[in-house]
């Protein structure tokens, strides 16, 4: 597996080895020993897919507070999306920053978002499909999530606003500012 690292050290791109030939390819996307020994030892126990249907689809940015805080491990299995990580981790010397990488499904690479992170993504084709896995069961009472759009944040989305599509509840979410603090560092 191929590790690279990111302006934030915790954030990793990890590309798995594809094994090709004329019928298509294998690839084992995911190992605990070879993710332990690249320094990623979670207990992954639950895996989320998402469909968009149309490209400009952007889920974000979301998280879960503690105790069920999770850590994910994303991968397109169609298509293409450019995803983002946003610190929210308190004393972090990378809080409020972000990293933004195009993931698609040609490549195979996946982005790995550690714990205290805001995770989000926009689709860059039609016909979209991401899977991701995660370290903590889904608790609605502790999902979270900071403006997509924050001005603070200054993420960089490709298109313009009227473009996207956006849920109801990601066009409300609080500013960065406005979280209290949920996550610290180290």
């Amino acid at each position: 597996m191929d590790v690279r690292a990111t302006a934030i050290p915790e954030v990793r791109i990890l590309r798995p080895k594809r094994f090709g030939d004329g019928r298509g390819f294998f690839s084992e996307v995911y190992n605990r020993r070879a993710f332990a020994d690249v320094g990623i030892e979670l207990d992954f126990v639950q895996d989320n897919q998402s469909w968009s249907a149309l490209a400009g689809t952007l889920r974000g940015m979301h998280f879960q507070k503690p105790p069920a805080a999770q850590a994910k491990l994303v991968r397109v299995l169609r298509g293409r999306i450019l995803d983002v990580v946003v610190d929210c981790r308190h004393g972090s010397p990378s809080h409020g920053r972000h990293v933004m990488v195009e993931l698609d499904a040609e490549r195979g690479e996946q982005i790995f978002c550690p714990h205290g992170f805001a995770h989000g993504f926009l689709t860059l084709e039609p016909d979209t499909e991401v899977l991701y896995k995660v370290d903590a069961h889904y608790a609605p009472d502790l999902d979270g999530g900071i403006r997509w759009d924050d001005s603070e944040l200054a993420i960089p989305w490709p298109l313009p606003v009227g473009e996207l599509i956006l849920s109801d509840r990601d066009r409300t979410l609080p500013r960065f500012s406005e979280l209290p603090v949920i996550f610290t560092y180290p």
